[in-house]
């Protein structure tokens, strides 16, 4: 975002910003294909460390068998608690910083009047905050975690909760700083900067209910909240067609909103244990367990009652003798 401010102001209008970014992901694309490899055994760039350690936990069950993993269990999925509050935690953080993403450049030029280079490296600094809160906060996750012994549940909720508000009001005291410059951008900057807690908590929360189906997990949560960032520029256009101050200041409420709402929802439905059907053979032999010892526990309850009855007979025919 900062370097396309300058880039349209030094290298010929918007344009510039296409070609260059445009050729970065044909680079990033070639170098792709260059080392990422989809089998451990087939890439020339691990160590040997590294090939065992990823060839000997990854697509398994957590069994000495080392079974492959069995098709997805969509049905548990779907109906799983924690997934579901999982979701509404990524529909409204990503609500949340598409609208500031996308948007955040439209009120710096509408209400602040920042030329454009101003306004690509003003709008970018929220973002470089973030990035830095992400790896500092993933830190301090896991020295509570692993240090303090804190609930991994307790953290992901924690720090979720930080990702949400403090955004949220970051930009409503930026929309009620009026058209003071420096409180504006100081506002934007530190409330998304804690945006940045949602790598530690949102991010890795799918690992944390299901470490074999992880991957699936990531990509369902993930597409799901993208829709979100459909419906924000949209709706962005339709409330501020005049691009006001007050109108900017309602977007920035619906943001705070939908962030706190879905943050709470998650508070109440999510977890960060790993859930019964991560194990799917475990399940299948827990059942087969649990069906097999029902017709065994009543006979053993039938036997119970004939030696009783069979002993009372016996006592009866000592008594009479």
């Amino acid at each position: 975002m900062a370097v396309s401010g300058l880039l349209i102001r030094y290298l010929g209008g918007w344009t510039s910003v296409f070609y260059v970014f445009g050729a970065v992901g044909l680079a990033w694309f070639a170098l792709w294909m260059t080392f990422a490899s989809s089998d451990p055994s087939k890439s020339t760039h691990l160590s040997d460390y590294e090939r065992r350690y990823l060839l000997e936990t990854m697509g398994h069950l957590k069994q000495k068998t080392k079974q492959n993993l069995p098709p997805t269990p969509w049905g548990k999925i779907a109906t799983s608690a924690p997934v579901i509050g999982l979701i509404i935690a990524q529909i409204g953080h990503d609500f949340g910083l598409f609208t500031i993403v996308t948007d955040l450049p439209k009120y710096m030029k509408d209400v602040l009047h920042f030329s454009i280079t101003s306004n690509g490296i003003l709008s970018a600094l929220p973002l470089l905050l973030m990035w830095l809160m992400g790896i500092l906060s993933g830190w301090i996750v896991d020295f509570l975690i692993s240090k303090k012994n804190w609930s991994v549940t307790f953290v992901r909720k924690l720090f979720l909760t930080i990702a949400s508000v403090g955004p949220g009001l970051g930009i409503l005291a930026a929309s009620y700083s009026g058209c003071n410059r420096l409180a504006v951008t100081v506002s934007f900057t530190l409330g998304m900067g804690t945006m940045g807690a949602f790598l530690p908590s949102l991010k890795v929360n799918a690992l944390d209910l299901s470490p074999n189906y992880a991957g699936t997990l990531m990509a369902l949560v993930g597409g799901i909240g993208a829709l979100s960032g459909t419906v924000s520029p949209y709706l962005v256009g339709v409330l501020t067609p005049n691009g006001t101050l007050l109108e900017w200041r309602v977007v920035f409420w619906t943001a705070f909103f939908v962030m706190l709402i879905t943050n709470i929802i998650y508070c109440f439905m999510g977890s960060g244990e790993i859930q019964e059907w991560n194990e799917p053979l475990l399940m299948k032999e827990k059942k087969a367990l649990t069906a097999g010892a029902q017709p065994n526990g009543a006979s053993l309850k039938e036997n119970g009652a004939g030696k009783k009855e069979n002993g009372g007979e016996n006592n009866d025919s000592f008594v009479k003798e």
